[in-house]
């Protein structure tokens, strides 16, 4: 079953030649101030995962405690995408993006002030705030500059700045903080997050807001079945990556026997399986989204129960590495699957995907520490991973029956 036939298209997106043809020269440097503006917040998000120890030794608290600043962030995350997307519906697109991107800066440079632990937490908190609009309004802007026979490789070339922050930003970030303080790394991020509003206000087309776009509107989105089955997809499909790669480290170290030096080298297969993964994933989505949706799911559960097995073995592990890296492969189909199912509530469908993987990661952490903490061991996470992956295919089963069943005549 292709896409087309699946899905109607989205509306938000410019399906007509005519607009096509309009914007066609503007569409590389968009797309490129866009991925700057996903190249920040990657590098934002998963840059104090390496500052841990100095963020607590500069506040003066635990590790344990200095990682609330993680979960402030991902809260602000969860809450603020589908809040500023509903509030913001009404704005024309690159006043929105600049707006977010701003909003972003100032988080995380305040952050670098930040005087105590509550203080930062708050900041951090602020700063996850605008991540997931920014992206489903990038998502947006970028398949609507895109022929429609393009839009998930259009959406996986914004995100593949997220999915390069992990590979480039976070190493060149973590050295800063550990060189010149942690503060270091995030007045980065938020410098970058600068020159990306400088970037999106002159490259990226004035379009204006859907015609009669407005809060209630947007809201509507949450009364489809269809947007919440395809969220559901994400948040238990996705955790699977989450609970093996939340402890990977101490697999490779303890399972694997691996140095702790050497483990770093291991993690960037991670960040290139990120990058291959995304372009990929989105030219699959291109050709099928239903048929890439299913078969990434499928794959999602091998290379995740295979973490179990290729654990002992350097080599092999390095491998599946690369591979678990891959599986982000999924979220640009997601994204275009949740633009064609939200109707004419775009804004809040696109930014809630962003929420629905910051609860993957909660959740698939969780889970993975459930199994650990049970006693058995640290690749129970890569059945884990499998759970959760078959969780997202009954999800996905389910989405495509009901869709099934509301396409019948007199449903």
């Amino acid at each position: 079953m292709s896409s087309a036939s699946a899905l109607p298209p989205s509306p938000d997106a410019s399906s007509t030649p005519a607009k096509a043809m309009r914007h066609e020269g503007a569409f590389g440097p968009a797309v490129l101030a866009l991925g700057v503006g996903g190249f920040a917040i990657g590098t934002g998000e998963f840059v104090i995962m390496g500052l841990l120890p100095e963020v607590a030794r500069d506040l003066n608290v635990t590790i344990p405690q200095a990682g609330h600043v993680i979960s402030a962030y991902a809260l602000g995350v969860v809450i603020g995408a589908p809040l500023l997307a509903v509030l913001a519906a009404h704005w024309p697109r690159r006043r929105l993006l600049v707006a977010l991107m701003a909003l972003f800066a100032i988080g995380n440079l305040a952050s670098a002030m930040s005087p105590g632990y509550v203080s930062m937490n708050v900041l951090r908190f602020v700063a996850g705030l605008p991540h997931g609009t920014y992206f489903g309004v990038a998502a947006l802007v970028a398949a609507s500059l895109a022929p429609p026979a393009r839009r998930a490789s259009a959406v996986g070339l914004v995100m593949l700045g997220l999915t390069s922050a992990t590979l480039v930003g976070v190493p060149i970030a973590t050295w800063l903080g550990q060189h010149l303080g942690w503060r270091a790394a995030f007045v980065m991020v938020g410098l970058i997050a600068a020159v990306t509003c400088v970037l999106v206000r002159r490259h990226v087309p004035d379009l204006p807001a859907p015609q009669g776009a407005s809060p209630s509107r947007e809201l509507g989105a949450l009364t489809r079945p269809q947007v919440w089955l395809t969220l559901g997809i994400g948040a238990i499909g996705f955790g699977g990556m989450f609970s093996v790669f939340s402890y990977i480290k101490p697999i490779l170290t303890e399972v694997t026997g691996l140095s702790v030096n050497t483990v770093p080298m291991v993690l960037s297969l991670f960040g290139l399986g990120m990058v291959a993964g995304n372009l990929v994933g989105s030219r699959l989505a291109d050709k099928s989204l239903t048929r890439t949706i299913a078969g990434l799911l499928v794959w999602n559960a091998l290379v995740l129960v295979g973490v179990a097995f290729t654990a002992p073995y350097a080599v092999a592990i390095s491998v599946n590495v690369f591979l678990v890296g891959t599986l982000v492969a999924i979220a640009p189909a997601l994204q275009i699957r949740l633009m064609d199912v939200a109707g004419d509530a775009q804004t809040l469908a696109a930014a809630l995907n962003h929420s629905a993987f910051n609860l993957a990661n909660a959740l698939g952490a969780w889970l993975g520490g459930v199994a650990i903490a049970a006693g058995l061991g640290w690749t129970s996470t890569g059945w884990v991973g499998l759970a959760l992956a078959l969780g997202g295919m009954a999800v996905f089963g389910l989405s495509l029956w009901q869709g099934r069943r509301s396409s019948r005549p007199g449903a």
